[in-house]
């Protein structure tokens, strides 16, 4: 049986569609929806966060404190953190872990012999029936850097950053299906309507960024990923605190500029009328949100000079181009790492980069042997050359840089036309760089075949709880109050992984 995953339809609209109205409604203008929400929680604006004016350095050890008509003032955390911004790749489908960080001998030898019974005992998977065969890597491995990192055959480039890097081996969750697990690594949850990681980390700290979105979703491959726009959703936090999705060549957002004919103070002057008539509705209805409209407003109208100028990667040297493997103005994966390095040197807090197609089960377009090395092509020249020009511009230390999907691949092939593995919560590989975690050092071991993690395992409540913690936070302590309970992106789990920590 062929396996094919068709997207989701009304998420998943083409980026070619993001109009400046489906800015604003990406934003939370969706004042019916929130009017009710705002009822059903009745904590109003105060709820989860305190109005006050104190200094954006102060360190905190309360509640987070915002002024309302500022949400996304710079403000501090509970502690001076390492990372100023956060770079998320998310390698959407799940990245065999097997083919491309984790060699194990001992499964090309047992390769085509059946698991052992104990390692398959009340475990459950996606589409394996339970007659499936061991599958070892037909790909060369080789050990680099002074780490000793594998890294197979199909990322060369990754070689270069061995040493930069903090490889996550021992990753575990909890979701074996798409879209729960892209949930539960975004957002802790593998339901929507939680509060997603960079909707946290805006909420938290705030965006340096006065004229650009503090948290910016920016997607490549040949498909929107499964959950679509709940991955980047606020949740019940205010919907200041939403992704805001980037198309990635020409204008970020469409019909974002001013129409021919119409000057910029012009412009002006239209936009504080409209923002004095939502001043004068706030006033008589006192709903919060119409204080996200009027931010909203404002931001694009200071995105019709901040935005162009991002996109003109044409002003990038021709070394930097080459270096990403980038084309000015091409949209591409390459494109996205590049735009996420000139959006965190402008401020905004936090970038997440989707890139789809790793789910490989071995399906027509699901060909391990296949469509595995060609989207490595895809990703790994500019996700190392990432890491090393944020470095080479003295941006890596403060910012975080993560590549990882929702879950690992099995040691079991799957029976199909083309060679795959099925969907494995047990063990799979991250890497993080930069922003206080340490460089050159491997965390975690999976057993002899690659089924479980046999030392240093970290849950995905736990990789979330040292983000927070290298942002400034206490992740217990990082609520906000909805319908009468204290939430938090870790729930009621997680802890910071110190040893990986600087």
């Amino acid at each position: 049986m062929n396996h094919q995953h068709p997207e989701a339809g009304g998420e998943n609209r083409p980026l070619r569609d993001i109009t400046r109205r489906h800015f604003f409604g990406d934003c939370g203008i969706g004042l019916g929806a929130i009017a009710l929400t705002d009822l059903l929680r009745g904590d109003g604006v105060a709820s989860g966060a305190e109005v006050a004016g104190e200094s954006p350095r102060t360190p905190r050890t309360g509640p987070v404190r915002i002024d309302p008509s500022r949400p996304m003032a710079s403000r501090a955390g509970h502690f001076p953190g390492r990372a100023k911004s956060v770079i998320f790749m998310f390698m959407a489908g799940g990245p065999s872990q097997l083919d491309l960080f984790d060699d194990k001998p001992k499964l090309r030898e047992y390769s085509g012999q059946a698991p052992p019974e104990s390692l398959m005992a009340g475990k459950r998977f996606a589409f394996l029936k339970g007659t499936e065969k061991l599958l070892g890597s037909a790909l060369q491995f080789g050990k680099y850097g002074q780490c000793g990192m594998e890294l197979s055959e199909l990322l060369p480039e990754h070689r270069k950053i061995v040493d930069e890097v903090c490889w996550l081996r021992g990753m575990t969750t909890d979701v074996f299906n798409h879209g729960p697990a892209k949930l539960f690594m975004n957002s802790g949850f593998q339901a929507p309507g939680r509060p997603s990681l960079g909707s946290w980390a805006t909420y938290g700290l705030g965006s340096e960024s006065t004229d650009l979105p503090g948290f910016v979703v920016l997607q490549s491959g040949p498909r929107g990923p499964r959950a679509g726009a709940t991955l980047w959703s606020s949740g019940f936090l205010p919907t200041s605190y939403q992704g805001v999705p980037f198309r990635g060549q020409g204008d970020p957002i469409l019909y974002l500029r001013s129409p021919e004919g119409i000057s910029r103070t012009s412009e002006r002057g239209f936009h504080d009328a409209v923002a004095a008539l939502n001043r004068a509705r706030l006033d008589e209805s006192g709903d919060p949100e119409i204080l996200t409209r009027i931010n909203a407003y404002e931001m694009a109208f200071r995105m019709q000079t901040s935005a162009q100028e991002l996109m003109e990667t044409e002003q990038e040297t021709a070394e930097t181009l080459a270096l990403y493997g980038a084309e000015a103005g091409k949209p591409s994966f390459a494109n996205n790492c590049l735009l996420a390095r000139r959006l965190v040197e402008r401020g905004v807090r936090f970038v997440q980069l989707y890139h789809t197609n790793w789910d490989h089960h071995g399906g027509p377009t699901e060909n391990l042997d296949f469509h595995l090395p060609q989207i490595c092509r895809e990703v790994d020249q500019p996700a190392a050359a990432l890491v090393l020009d944020l470095k080479r511009r003295g941006l890596l230390d403060d910012t975080l840089v993560i590549w990882a999907g929702e879950f690992g691949r099995t040691p079991m092939g799957e029976v199909r036309d083309n060679v795959g593995r099925d969907h494995h919560v047990d063990a799979f590989t991250l890497w993080m760089a930069g922003g206080g975690v340490k460089s050159g050092y491997i965390h975690g071991e999976t057993d002899e075949l690659g089924f479980g993690v046999v030392e240093n395992k970290v849950h995905v409540h736990d990789l979330h709880a040292t983000i927070l913690h290298l942002l400034g936070f206490d992740h217990e302590r990082l609520t906000y109050r909805f319908q009468g309970r204290d939430f938090r992106l870790t729930d009621v789990h997680g802890r910071v992984v110190r040893e990986i920590l600087v």
